[in-house]
């Protein structure tokens, strides 16, 4: 049995389910003469009120590092010797049936031109494209069979956000702070952080999709002043934008009265009231002039190449250091990863561009014993396969790829899961990114199967009706 919000009842006795019941009714009735006199039914209480993990979390924070686009795992994190062996011949068919997502099934196999090298005392494997992540070695736990369903970037996007190639459903920061409300009531719960260009698919994936309104990821502007508005107009003292927020509200509930289900609504009058308390602490929250030179050269933002995703990981750190739980970080907003030809220039720019503002914000996590605490995750909405396309690039490839995590209650140093020789497909522990999002919940307390929402008769959860946990992640 599901409450009005998805939770199940633990009734044990057909006593006790009637006496629920009819309590329900009571209310109900209770309702109706209220609203007979005149009288607004109260609302449900606080959506954003912290609420208790399932479990101990081992995480309190995740941050999210979106390489948009799909890296290419065979030439970062994956190494397959075999390619170079095979470079510029047909696919064996001991691989299976050719697959790939634009057509280049049948080109030749392409080899990597990365040095690799083993690193720390994990002995990891990382290219000399990411040379600054390769020191964080014995921090990583690289997951390397991953497996989603889209071939495209706009439903792949939209799937390792929200768990579905289709748009319509919330995303894993939504779920995230609908399972555990808000830590910090001056900053949104779940923040949202571009580069230079929008995503493929927009705000549907940090949507709240069918869930209250109030739980959808809030975008943060690049450049020096990721929050707008965030002082009031001259001749406005605080007092007088009190007065007027206050009285927009009453107008506000007035209308609300009757509107019970209408979560847009709700939403925005919580808006109003987060910008409010924003305008306090957001200045504070995303003044990075208050960073030592050492920490701002630390993630890079002294290098024109790598200060717009050095400033964005920097604010990430701020960010969860003052609660919020859940920061997503484009790197290659619209498919920039997207190497179907010239991989070497494209992997160049955005690795160098990632590698060193990434290794910086380990370093600055660990060095304020945030990192235990706050579950990094790296990787794209799909890989590349290993055949080439155009000549000298790479197509998509769902069927087997790289996401790795750091911190936040993950077994550091260790590679969970294996591609084929060639890197195509998954076939040692694949994980599919259903297992992925249960994972991340776990690290956060949650069980995904106990995330639920009622939707249209149905009780929702994260990972639709499969997923998970990735068990070799746990510490």
């Amino acid at each position: 049995m599901l409450d009005k919000l998805g939770h199940h009842w633990q009734v044990r006795t057909r006593r006790e389910f009637f006496t629920r019941a009819g309590s329900g009714l009571a209310g109900l009735a209770l309702g109706s003469m209220l609203a007979g006199k005149g009288v607004a039914a109260p609302r449900a209480v606080d959506p954003m009120a912290p609420k208790a993990p399932h479990f101990p979390p081992k995480a309190k924070s995740v941050i999210w590092l979106f390489m948009e686009g799909g890296p290419s795992h065979v030439d970062l994190f994956d190494p397959k010797p075999l390619l170079e062996k095979l470079n510029g011949q047909p696919m064996p068919a001991s691989f299976g049936r050719p697959i790939t997502a634009m057509g280049t099934a049948n080109n030749t196999l392409m080899q990597s031109k990365r040095q690799w090298k083993q690193h720390g005392q994990s002995g990891l494997w990382v290219s000399d494209w990411y040379p600054h992540i390769a020191e964080h070695a014995d921090e990583l736990a690289v997951i390397r069979s991953c497996k989603a369903d889209g071939l495209n970037h706009v439903g792949s996007v939209c799937q390792m956000n929200t768990g579905s190639i289709l748009a319509g459903r919330p995303s894993m920061g939504a779920w995230v702070t609908y399972g555990l409300g808000s830590a910090n009531r001056n900053l949104p719960t779940f923040v949202v952080l571009l580069d230079d260009r929008e995503v493929v698919g927009g705000p549907k994936n940090w949507s709240s999709g069918f869930l209250p309104a109030t739980f959808q990821g809030t975008q943060f502007r690049t450049g020096d002043t990721p929050i707008l508005h965030l002082k009031n107009p001259d001749g406005v003292s605080k007092a007088q934008q009190r007065s007027k927020l206050d009285f927009l509200n009453e107008l506000n509930a007035r209308w609300d009265a009757d509107k019970e289900d209408d979560s847009e609504l709700d939403a925005r009058i919580r808006s109003y009231e987060l910008a409010y308390q924003m305008q306090s602490s957001g200045p504070e929250a995303v003044d990075l002039s208050k960073e030592s030179e050492a920490t701002r050269k630390l993630y890079g933002m002294d290098d024109e190449a790598t200060l717009a995703y050095g400033r964005n990981c920097l604010l990430a750190r701020r960010l969860v250091e003052r609660g919020v739980r859940f920061v997503e970080l484009y790197c290659g907003s619209g498919s920039g990863w997207d190497a179907h030809s010239h991989i070497e220039e494209n992997h160049s720019k955005w690795c160098r561009a990632s590698d060193k503002p990434i290794a910086g914000l380990l370093t600055d996590l660990k060095a304020r014993g945030l990192l235990e605490e706050t579950l990094v995750v790296w990787g794209g909405e799909f890989g590349r396969t290993p055949f080439n396309e155009k000549g000298d690039g790479r197509d998509h490839n769902p069927w087997g790829f790289t996401i790795w995590m750091a911190g936040g209650g993950v077994k550091p140093g260790q590679a969970i899961g294996t591609t084929d020789e060639i890197g195509l497909r998954g076939v040692e522990n694949p994980y599919h990114v259903h297992d992925v999002h249960a994972s991340i919940l776990h690290m956060l307390g949650l069980d995904h199967e106990r995330v639920t929402y009622l939707h249209n008769g149905r009780a929702e959860r994260p990972t639709l009706t499969d997923g998970k946990l990735i068990k070799e992640l746990l510490a």
